[in-house]
């Protein structure tokens, strides 16, 4: 009280300068005070945009999820129109009486390489119908239903098919199995012993076995080995129709 009652019997300029004297102390302290209030005021305001923010990305996420998944189907339906176009296209372009069917099922095993088809007795299919593709030979039909039939394919024991290769020699042979291990690759046996092969060579159907008609791709001439002590020649054949990808096949009606 005594220091107040000194204070304000003070002169006005030395009152003034210890009251300017004091503010300048204490307003670092109410400057300080000051900025936690709006730093905490604009903490607070950040917490809801933060969530919204966050929600914001995850309904972007669903929504980039939901455009991927599209485009895969709409490129998936595109590759496929495009190859039921090539297939309409090819079938125009051939003269053979041809019917296209689905693969349906697919047997396990690469011993006995058959598939079955959504094409039955009434649709015209008997057994032995030749089976093909744009690319080449597939095999031939047997075990014909109503609805559906099995189809042998190339390299089954079952599938037998006389076949020429594309030289000058025009050699003769069978395609026949060459095991399970490999169903993209199948045996040209009983060539002659002086047969011209080379690698890169075609092979199409003879026309003389009575089922499949002549000149259908089959496959190109990997390598060649002697076989029966020499008096015949065994060679592989790559086959030109991807057995592991079927999904339609054409049925080659005489």
């Amino acid at each position: 009280m005594l220091l107040t009652l000194i204070i304000l019997n003070l002169p006005s300029q030395t009152t003034a300068r210890i009251k300017l004297g004091l503010g300048s102390l204490f307003l670092p302290l109410f400057g300080l005070a000051s900025s936690g209030q709006q730093l905490a005021g604009q903490a607070g305001d950040a917490i809801v945009p933060r969530r919204a923010l966050l929600k914001e990305n995850e309904t972007l996420r669903q929504d980039n999820q939901k455009l991927l998944l599209q485009a895969m189907h709409a490129e998936e339906t595109a590759r496929e129109n495009d190859r039921l176009r090539k297939l309409f296209e090819w079938q125009q372009q051939k003269r053979w009486k041809l019917k296209l069917a689905k693969v349906i099922l697919r047997e396990p095993s690469n011993w006995w390489r058959t598939v079955q088809i959504d094409l039955g007795s009434r649709d015209g299919v008997s057994n032995s119908l030749p089976v093909l593709t744009t690319n080449g030979l597939v095999g031939g039909s047997s075990a014909v239903n109503l609805t559906t039939s099995q189809v042998v394919l190339l390299g089954d024991p079952n599938c037998p098919v006389s076949a020429v290769v594309e030289n000058d020699t025009r050699d003769m042979g069978v395609i026949r199995a060459s095991g399970p291990l490999d169903n993209t690759l199948v045996d040209m046996t009983l060539l002659p012993r002086s047969a011209n092969l080379k690698a890169g060579q075609n092979v199409v159907t003879s026309g003389q076995g009575g089922v499949f008609p002549i000149a259908i791709p089959i496959g190109r001439i990997v390598d060649s080995r002697a076989a029966d002590y020499g008096l015949n020649t065994v060679a592989r054949v790559k086959l030109s129709a991807n057995l592991n990808a079927l999904e339609e096949v054409w049925v080659l009606f005489r």
